[in-house]
């Protein structure tokens, strides 16, 4: 038996009883069309019932004027997925609750920053075409050689906090996200593993020469990435960080980045890759994304700290 099997027994019989007890946990507030999600011991009463199920939670969403539901990152990685699941089904946006920070590029140069954000989404549109036969050749792999599902997607933490859905060439097996604590353990680090058994043999290649995030291209022109910018953190991740870290979550992510060029998997502790980050964005210029850009291209081609 292998090692994903054994695992996969471990946790099946546990998650339907976790996403229950997710429920019992909460206070909920309404404050300006915003719902106000919080662990239920930091505040005496919840103004809002409730939820009985993933169900009745997506149905009362869709029925309220709720735009958006904001989240204590306090609620931890399960809670987190229950609503950003719920919201997504609801349609309504989901954020992380953040204390707020000046020091992103966005605000101290407002013109420049519109003007990278066109720049890039027109890069992205162009590599999306000029790559698409690399594209398909990988997928025509994955079919052969990785039956499943094409693209993973996973939550993110986005600009502001706003949560949104990665898109990734699939490189591991079937319903791998489930065994992820399972492998990672203890690991106090970026969850990250060299010799991860969930990965599939074709999966590791792709992961080498980063190929399985060519998808994230559809994630710029959407708006929830850009080409360059800090690590797009994943939420058992995120809840990690300290309060003064967190600020950096407010930034837009990038496909790469100062941490992608000067460490990347070499590189796993969260406070040093946040520095990094940070280091970033207090001298961000476009000169620096352009030769961060530039850079990055040879570290792909050499497989350097990927896997």
């Amino acid at each position: 038996m292998t090692t994903y099997s054994i695992l996969s027994q471990q946790v099946s019989c546990s998650l339907k009883q976790k996403r229950h007890n997710f429920l019992s946990h909460y206070t909920l507030k309404w404050r300006q069309a915003q719902l106000l999600v919080k662990l239920s011991h930091q505040f005496e009463q919840s103004y809002v019932p409730l939820p009985e199920n993933e169900q009745w939670l997506v149905d009362r969403l869709k029925k309220s004027p709720v735009r958006l539901v904001r989240i204590d990152p306090l609620v931890g990685e399960g809670g987190l997925k229950f609503w950003a699941d719920a919201c997504k089904q609801a349609k309504k946006s989901v954020f992380l609750e953040l204390p707020s920070t000046y020091e992103l590029p966005k605000k101290k140069n407002p013109f420049r920053w519109s003007l990278k954000r066109l720049i890039e989404w027109n890069v992205a549109a162009f590599l999306l075409l000029l790559l698409s036969p690399l594209m398909l050749g990988l997928v025509l792999l994955m079919r052969i050689y990785s039956p499943g599902p094409i693209l993973f997607q996973q939550w993110r933490v986005g600009e502001r906090g706003k949560l949104f859905r990665i898109f990734k060439f699939r490189t591991m097996v079937i319903d791998a996200e489930n065994l992820h604590h399972k492998v990672m353990g203890d690991q106090k680090g970026l969850h990250k593993c060299k010799d991860d058994p969930r990965i599939t043999p074709l999966g590791r290649w792709m992961r080498k020469y980063s190929l399985d995030e060519l998808p994230q291209f559809f994630n710029v022109l959407q708006g929830n990435m850009s080409l360059v910018g800090p690590r797009p953190w994943a939420l058992y991740d995120a809840i990690r960080i300290g309060s003064e870290g967190q600020q950096r979550l407010n930034a837009l992510p990038g496909i790469t980045g100062f941490w992608q060029l000067k460490a990347r998997s070499t590189l796993l502790d969260l406070d040093a890759v946040n520095q990094c980050d940070l280091e970033y964005l207090r001298s961000w210029s476009l000169v620096w994304d352009l030769k961060i850009l530039i850079l990055t291209v040879p570290k792909v081609l050499l497989g350097f700290g990927a896997y």
